[in-house]
């Protein structure tokens, strides 16, 4: 499996962002799986999850783009079990493509990548990102490969938010809509659980601003952010029966504090792992752009109304999905986005899926979620 790679703007003419900041030129690493028909009708976009790839399937050893962080962990498509032939999304059937997000550490441009106007790294100049700037992009990158309406839009998590935003910004561009365990606006408790990771990055000692990729990386402060996060996505039942009963001791990070039990050390293991694969100033932008997320406010409309006019045109079909044990995005925020289509009259279908593995049970429990997918994008309806 091979990155692609889409550049976009230019000195001339620049990518202009919501916030109102620019880049000069853009690259957005993608990946591609199975054929387009004639027509290029069959082509379904999917979006990652806030630390995730756009490699979604089969195996990719290297990705030179993004250096040490493509990790053993990440040669593996991250959602096998529902893309590929004979699978829920079948690559026999449609056309797959995935990118990897504007800001982002896996090829696509991002604060580690060099800016052409000063030849170092971007850092703490890097913009600030709005999730309507990762549907622009992506748009851009559609048109670019020739097709005129996308059969679906899919997205889980963070990725549902682009989703969502992609298929009311560009109506007439899509068809179908796939968001699972995702949101509708960012909760109170939400934006707080996320400025937590912020000050736990702003204050590492390493952080520099954001300027820091010629020192010593803030991986304290980024290993502890996930920390925060990853009781979020992963039900607490599920953190007993992966910790294992040895309990690990850091005296690196640790110098007073001895771990003391089986759950303190797996947590610190997932923190530290983490560090090794992404990027900190990237996960600042992802969980910053995720923080200020609200779907009336990205599609540009002037009140909620306004937001489904266009999925009621174009006959756009939603399919919803709820986890009864997600701690990261909670049921009720997927009830807001049902209601929203109900009340504006557009087709859809929700489903709660019953399932004791949290936020994570979308990448891990595909049987949960295929037999509904195949239905909307075999044309079976809602």
């Amino acid at each position: 499996m091979v990155t692609q790679f889409f550049e976009y703007g230019s000195a001339e003419s620049p990518l202009r962002l919501r916030g109102g900041g620019s880049l000069s030129r853009v690259k957005i690493a993608y990946e591609t799986w199975g054929e387009m028909n004639e027509d290029k009708s069959n082509v379904i976009l999917i979006n990652h999850a806030l630390s995730g790839s756009h490699h979604v399937l089969g195996c990719n050893p290297s990705l030179p783009e993004a250096g040490d962080l493509w990790q053993e962990e990440l040669h593996q498509g991250w959602w096998e079990g529902f893309v590929g032939p004979g699978k829920a999304i079948d690559t026999e059937k449609f056309f797959v493509i995935c990118p990897n997000y504007l800001g982002g550490c896996y090829g696509s441009t991002g604060p580690s990548s060099i800016n052409p106007e000063t030849g170092q790294a971007y850092g703490s100049s890097f913009p600030h990102l709005y999730v309507a700037d990762q549907a622009d992009i992506q748009l851009e990158l559609i048109k670019h490969l020739g097709i005129s309406q996308l059969s679906a839009v899919v997205g889980a998590s963070v990725g549902g938010l682009v989703a969502v935003t992609f298929a009311t910004r560009h109506p007439a561009y899509v068809r179908n809509v796939i968001s699972l365990a995702s949101g509708f606006k960012t909760t109170v408790l939400n934006r707080l659980i996320l400025f937590e990771q912020i000050l736990a990055i702003e204050n590492d000692q390493h952080f520099n601003g954001g300027d820091y990729y010629d020192g010593e990386h803030p991986d304290y402060g980024l290993a502890l952010a996930r920390m925060i996060s990853h009781k979020t996505f992963v039900h607490l039942d599920s953190i007993e029966r992966r910790a294992t009963s040895e309990v690990y001791q850091d005296k690196e990070t640790l110098k007073w504090y001895e771990v003391k039990d089986p759950f303190q050390s797996y947590m610190l293991y997932q923190g530290k792992k983490f560090v090794k694969r992404f990027d900190a100033n990237t996960y600042l932008r992802i969980i910053d752009m995720w923080s200020r997320y609200d779907a009336v406010k990205e599609a540009d409309v002037a009140e909620g109304a306004e937001l489904f006019t266009g999925a009621k045109t174009h006959g756009q079909k939603y399919l919803v999905f709820s986890i009864d044990s997600d701690f990261c995005f909670y049921p009720e925020e997927q009830s807001v986005l049902v209601d929203a289509l109900e009340k504006s009259g557009v087709e859809n279908m929700y489903i709660t899926v019953h399932s004791d593995k949290g936020h994570d049970s979308f990448l891990l429990e595909p049987e949960l979620y295929s037999p509904h997918i195949s239905f909307l994008l075999n044309g079976e309806g809602i």
